[in-house]
């Protein structure tokens, strides 16, 4: 599937610890579908920035939403299960994430759904009259990219991969769980949050061109620090 992500500048690098919290679906790296939403928002936060603002283009491999390593949700529409997950992740009483999907798809809350979010919230509206407006709502759609593992099913246009490393990551997670005595959740968490992952997903470091087993001795390191 063809995404685009609108931003003051082009994308080069993504860094989820730089996405806000209490978004739609939680802090993450959003993309969407629609080219003309992605523009309208470079155009807003180009502002912001004194910039044209840009459009990145990416390539996002939807075979992440069978794949096992991945814990994905997805909504076909605005529903009521919808709107109670956004509510959820909007929610200012903390930062904190609030749930542990890797890649969320689904309806954007924009400027007048959200304010209609809130008339829900203090009682104005009931639930049933809200999703019955959402009816006559505008399609929309976003996929928001929650954890670093998510990353490698996103690809910029270009052919410039931000994490294209399935193939190295398999063996370490696998050596992992052997040599640690882990199951296979706990190894790639462990992986995925670790500085080795950092440096093997940034071209610059060049790390991605070493074999496996190099890399698996650089983990090691640093774990047993």
């Amino acid at each position: 599937m063809q995404v685009f992500h609108g931003s003051y500048t082009e994308i080069i690098r993504i860094d989820l610890t730089q996405s806000l919290s209490n978004k739609d679906f939680g802090q993450g790296f959003y993309v969407t579908k629609n080219r003309k939403h992605a523009e309208n928002w470079a155009k807003i936060m180009g502002r912001k920035r004194h910039t044209k603002g840009h459009v990145t283009e990416f390539i996002f491999y939807e075979r992440a939403f069978t794949d096992k390593q991945y814990k994905t949700l997805r909504f076909s529409g605005y529903n009521g299960d919808w709107l109670d997950f956004v509510v959820l992740n909007r929610d200012p009483s903390t930062n904190q994430q609030r749930h542990d999907f890797d890649i969320v798809e689904g309806p954007i809350a924009d400027d007048k759904v959200a304010t209609r979010i809130n008339d829900y919230l203090a009682g104005i509206i009931s639930k049933a009259e809200f999703l019955e407006e959402l009816r006559f709502h505008e399609e929309t759609h976003q996929i928001c990219f929650c954890s670093l593992k998510s990353l490698q099913m996103l690809k910029r246009q270009d052919k410039t991969s931000f994490i294209n490393i399935v193939h190295i990551t398999e063996p370490l997670i696998t050596a992992l769980v052997t040599d640690r005595g882990i199951d296979e959740m706990a190894a790639t968490d462990l992986f995925y949050s670790s500085d080795t992952f950092a440096r093997l997903s940034d071209p610059s470091t060049a790390l991605y061109r070493s074999n496996w087993q190099e890399i698996y001795d650089n983990l090691k390191q640093e774990l047993n620090k």
